[in-house]
């Protein structure tokens, strides 16, 4: 389906310039885009491509629409954030296009006769709803997917093949959930009880209830395959609009503060309390009970194991270098504490024969 840019406008705001009766029906990169599509420039480093798009259309700063040497046969949406702006665009643009499935129940569908589901909702094949669970307004649940007892799904949301939510969980409106994640899987928490060492040792783990549940404000976004433990006493909590990627682990009790954005393979121990605006890189690895402000940066593969109490960037990761170049370096950090007692043991000579250090 082909849009105007004045009907665009309309919709996400903005401020034409050219020809607003131009229709577009979807968008591509400047140097690929043909006269039917919009294309976007969120670099100035790239302004030069805006004068040899072929694009129908320019989604551009004002700033950056200011440089260009000729507008002559252009047209743009002139808005203080093009790529903000792209997203939507294109998010309006894949909704248009997308089959819309009927709402109702699959006939292979298992629901309890106390739980709740809105009539416009779509539940899909070998879906399992538990006993008063709520299924919001306009709701599309996948095939496979389970909801425990009691839990509830806010209006709007979507949940993807296999994903599985454990009773007593909360959802808020419009969360995506991707194929195969878990939310409310039970905390990793066991009590020691042994006795004696070596050898000679005996006793077990005991498991710790974990009676909370977990709750997931509005907006947001978890990825397939992630883990969302619940809470030992209290909830685990995810604020609105969390952006989680594939494979994360968030332990128990943990709560992560709204907007922050959380990349792929990042595990996250219980009991960590991660402020909002917060941007944690792939891989990172955050020790349990510490606290991250808001505004804090966190680069990939980097590990935590304290508190991070001010806003900032920070890593304790190495970057990659040529191997010959490790190799030298690792020889230099296995004898790191050896150089230093020879460092101290040349001080305390100098010292004695009243030189300066």
């Amino acid at each position: 389906m082909a849009l105007t840019l004045e009907q665009i406008a309309q919709r996400f705001g903005g401020e034409v310039v050219g020809d607003a009766s131009l229709k577009v029906a979807g968008l591509a990169p400047l140097d690929q885009a043909q006269p039917h599509q919009l294309a976007f420039l969120a670099n100035p480093k790239y302004l030069s491509q805006v004068e040899t798009t072929q694009a129908g259309a320019v989604l551009i700063a004002p700033a950056d629409l200011d440089k260009l040497a000729s507008r002559e046969g252009c047209n743009f949406i002139v808005t203080p954030n093009p790529y903000a702006y792209f997203a939507r665009v294109a998010q309006l643009f894949i909704d248009l296009a997308a089959p819309k499935a009927p709402a109702g129940v699959h006939p292979s569908a298992v629901i309890d006769p106390s739980a709740q589901v809105a009539p416009d909702a779509v539940v899909g094949p070998h879906v399992v709803i538990e006993a008063g669970a709520v299924v919001g307004e306009g709701v599309r649940i996948d095939a496979n997917v389970t909801i425990g007892r009691g839990t509830r799904i806010g209006e709007g949301s979507h949940l993807y093949p296999n994903v599985t939510v454990y009773h007593g969980c909360q959802i808020g409106p419009r969360a995506i959930v991707h194929a195969g994640a878990v939310v409310g899987s039970d905390g990793f928490g066991f009590a020691p009880d042994f006795v004696g060492e070596g050898d000679a040792r005996t006793g077990s783990w005991v498991k710790i209830p974990q009676v909370g549940g977990v709750v997931i404000g509005a907006d947001v976004e978890i990825g397939a395959n992630t883990a969302i433990d619940r809470g030992a006493m209290a909830d685990t909590i995810i604020e609105a609009c969390v952006k989680i990627d594939n494979l994360v682990q968030i332990g128990h009790n943990c709560k992560i503060g709204a907007y922050t954005v959380i990349a792929g393979c990042t595990g996250i121990a219980g009991s960590t309390t991660i402020g909002r605006h917060c941007l944690i890189g792939g891989a990172v690895g955050i020790a349990g009970h510490l606290t991250l402000a808001d505004h804090v940066v966190v680069t990939a593969k980097s590990g935590v194991s304290k508190s991070l109490l001010k806003p900032g960037t920070y890593s304790s990761t190495l970057s990659a270098v040529g191997q010959a170049e490790w190799n030298k370096s690792a020889v230099l950090m296995r004898n790191l504490d050896k150089m230093r007692m020879r460092i101290k043991a040349l001080e305390a000579a100098l010292a004695e024969r009243g030189g300066n250090v």
